[in-house]
């Protein structure tokens, strides 16, 4: 069955949630675990801003953003330990989120993603977008979706 899991987190409630239920997964098939943090570049610089404001900015918000990531990835690894689910944490700089999950699921050699969605409904997701769906119309993998 599923040896191979790619978990997307971000350190909210919804992805403990997928951290959770893919840990008991993996548990029970025998998998391991992956997860996936993605982390988009700063903004680009106003005309207002110098070069160096920006660098400083630019900077900063790589160093938060890794940060973050580092954090997410060893509450994720704890958690996994606990569990004895063999884990591997990932991190990736990438705008596109949608398509940095499902990069990461084909070069990690993942066969299933497990996502959490908000659950917004049409016009929800009209507003926001969905990245449920964004992934798995950029992957031929299974995906768990959790709600």
């Amino acid at each position: 069955m599923f040896k191979h899991l790619l978990v997307p987190v971000d350190g909210t409630e919804l992805s403990d949630r997928a951290a959770e239920v893919s840990l008991g997964l993996a548990a029970k098939l025998g998998a391991r675990v992956t997860g996936f943090v993605a982390e988009p570049f700063p903004d680009l610089p106003t005309m207002a801003s110098t070069a160096a404001a920006y660098q400083r900015e630019a900077h900063e918000h790589e160093a938060r953003t890794e940060e973050h990531a580092r954090q997410v990835l060893a509450a994720f690894e704890a958690r996994a330990a606990a569990a004895g689910v063999p884990f591997e944490g990932r991190f990736a700089r990438n705008d596109d989120i949608d398509d940095a999950i499902a990069h990461a699921a084909a070069a990690q050699g993942c066969d299933l993603i497990v996502m959490v969605t908000h659950g917004r409904g049409a016009f929800g997701e009209l507003l926001f977008g969905s990245h449920t769906k964004n992934v798995m119309s950029r992957t031929k993998l299974p995906l768990l979706v959790l709600h």
